[in-house]
């Protein structure tokens, strides 16, 4: 069973206008996300609907998910749902004055993915709660590398 809800947040020096381009530049996660080696985005700008192909990594490891963005509220919110283990992954930006907070979040409802999502898992990919441990470590590292470039411009 997976856990509901897994989440990490980060403070960033800069106005969530500064923030959000970065946080929603989803075609760019590979560049920040130990986990995530590509993302390609279809049909022009991000918007809700948009589908996405999405090429992960663990190690020697790559298999790709599909998903489509569930959220996009400018300088608030992007969310999308992988459709091979119904989770949704969100980011959501919460200004203070010159400063943001960034809140990653995965939520898997009521604990549950799909029989093949957590079969795989179980396979292939060390076991959910070590999955998981990694999830939460790669969420740590991604924020991080957006706070890092955000800052840095």
């Amino acid at each position: 069973m997976a856990t509901e809800v897994l989440e990490s947040t980060i403070v960033i020096d800069a106005p969530a206008e500064k923030v959000w381009p970065v946080v929603s530049d989803l075609a760019r996660m590979g560049e920040r996300s130990p986990q995530c080696k590509k993302v390609i985005v279809f049909g022009g700008p991000l918007r809700v609907g948009s589908r996405m192909l999405n090429v992960n990594r663990q190690g020697w490891k790559v298999w790709p998910t599909n998903s489509r963005v569930t959220a996009f509220e400018p300088n608030r919110k992007v969310a999308f749902q992988v459709a091979e283990n119904r989770t949704t992954w969100s980011y959501t930006l919460v200004p203070d004055g010159d400063r943001t907070t960034v809140v990653e979040r995965r939520e898997a409802p009521g604990g549950k993915t799909t029989a093949v999502s957590a079969g795989l898992i179980a396979a292939l990919l060390g076991g959910n709660d070590s999955f998981e441990r990694g999830l939460i470590v790669g969420m740590k590292q991604t924020l991080s590398a957006i706070k890092t470039e955000v800052e840095g411009k």
